[in-house]
């Protein structure tokens, strides 16, 4: 016998509801039980870092059948009760030094540990500047210089994270060569297109195929300059970070617990059962956030003058990690809200169309909202409130334009991260 279909949801209301589901999809809680390693002979010390690394403690020491003792560290905002684990906030996306304290506290730990304890490595996106270390010769305060300006150059997470890698101490594998003698088991929660270890937070606990030669490449590409200490670090064979084959991984292993595309089969799962058939663009969608926004409005309008690639009522869904270049001053506004407000523009208040874009973490950039909500009548209370879409994207200000309509999604830290979720719904003309 089915299962009864679920009580009628405004399209909002539904949109939301997807979003839930594919941040419960991603729950550490969730995610941890099936990946739990045998009990060592020595001590259990959990390590870790990202936006998901608190929630993760919290829900390892829940499962864990036995002592442990460790420390994480999350972003400012996204602790979680723990008991025997110590969590330490941090700043996100520019580095900080309790980042840089923790950091350091982190490589002691390891060091500390022999060949009969278990490292446990509870690994998320945000760890690349949670763990910013700066290497010998420069300073914190030049290390969050070339954060901003990779930041500000509309570069994509693998080519950012290579160079955050080979400018910091502990990234790209230099963790877990601080314990060359002592198993760990890294369990990660992946925010990158494609779910590689080696780019999720930087890979700290994972050999790093990258290298510091393609940092410089990308530093040049973008036409950013870090500036003379770096950039000598850079050019020294001390910044190679250890690669495949180095000794210190032979006892080390990696598992993605939690990923987008499974994000968005619990989303699509959930639009189906409210009568919608889904179509599923893909959990690796890359590019500018506006560009990827027009992308989106064609296959809405294609569903909607040609029934394909399939007939309304229907959800596109959509995963990945766009990224915006900063073209104005003055605005607020993540890549979500980016998507969404070009998205806006360009499907100029089709009707029946509607809309969510939001990161799963719950913050989308650097401000208070995951992303925001689009509706066929979203330019027409823009205008009526004297707001301009075009005007508020030459200034990368979404924020602003969706605070004013009163559309902005607002969830609180999920503490948990598997990037981008977009959702459109398309109901018949």
């Amino acid at each position: 016998m089915s299962a009864a279909a679920p009580a009628p949801l405004p399209p909002a209301a539904l949109l939301r509801a997807l979003f839930e589901a594919a941040v419960d999809a991603a729950r550490p809680e969730r995610a941890l039980a099936a990946h739990l390693p045998p009990r060592p002979a020595g001590r259990t010390v959990v390590i870790g870092a990202g936006k998901a690394s608190a929630e993760m403690a919290a829900a390892f020491e829940a499962l864990w059948p036995g002592p442990l003792e460790g420390l994480v560290v999350t972003r400012t905002g996204h602790a979680a009760p723990t008991r025997r684990i110590e969590v330490v906030e941090a700043a996100h996306p520019v580095p900080d030094a309790a980042g840089e304290a923790a950091a350091r506290r982190l490589l002691d730990l390891v060091a500390g540990c022999g060949p009969d304890d278990l490292i446990v490595a509870l690994v998320s996106g945000g760890g690349s500047a949670l763990l910013a270390l700066p290497p010998p010769g420069s300073s914190l305060a030049e290390l969050q210089a070339l954060y901003r300006a990779l930041l500000e150059s509309g570069a994509g997470i693998a080519a950012m994270n290579t160079v955050r890698k080979h400018v910091s101490l502990i990234l790209g594998g230099r963790l877990a060569a601080a314990a060359p003698a002592t198993p760990m088991l890294s369990l990660v929660i992946s925010d990158v297109p494609g779910d590689d270890p080696a780019l999720i937070g930087s890979g700290p606990t994972v050999p790093d195929p990258s290298t510091r030669q393609a940092a410089l490449a990308v530093l040049a590409r973008r036409g950013i300059d870090p500036g003379p200490a770096l950039r000598a670090w850079l050019e020294s064979p001390a910044a190679d970070n250890p690669g495949p084959g180095h000794p210190a991984f032979a006892n080390k292993s990696a598992r993605v617990v939690a990923a987008a595309q499974r994000s968005l089969e619990a989303a699509a799962a959930l639009a189906r059962r409210h009568g919608y058939a889904t179509l599923v663009l893909g959990d690796a969608i890359e590019g500018e956030a506006r560009e990827a926004a027009k992308v989106h409005a064609g296959i809405v309008r294609a569903i909607r003058r040609h029934g394909a690639p399939l007939p309304a009522p229907c959800i596109v869904l959509s995963g990945g990690e766009t990224t915006v270049t900063i073209r104005g001053r003055g605005g607020r506004g993540g890549r979500n809200g980016e998507f969404a407000l070009a998205l806006a523009a360009a499907l100029e208040g089709l009707p029946g169309v509607h809309a969510l874009a939001a990161d799963t973490d719950g913050i989308d950039g650097m401000a208070e909202n995951a992303g925001a909500l689009v509706g066929p009548d979203t330019l027409q209370r823009a205008a009526a409130a004297g707001l301009s879409a075009a005007d508020h994207l030459d200034r990368n200000d979404s924020h602003g334009f969706f605070a004013a309509l009163g559309d902005l999604l607002v969830t609180g830290p999920t503490r948990t991260n598997v990037n981008d979720f977009r959702a459109i719904l398309i109901d018949p003309a």
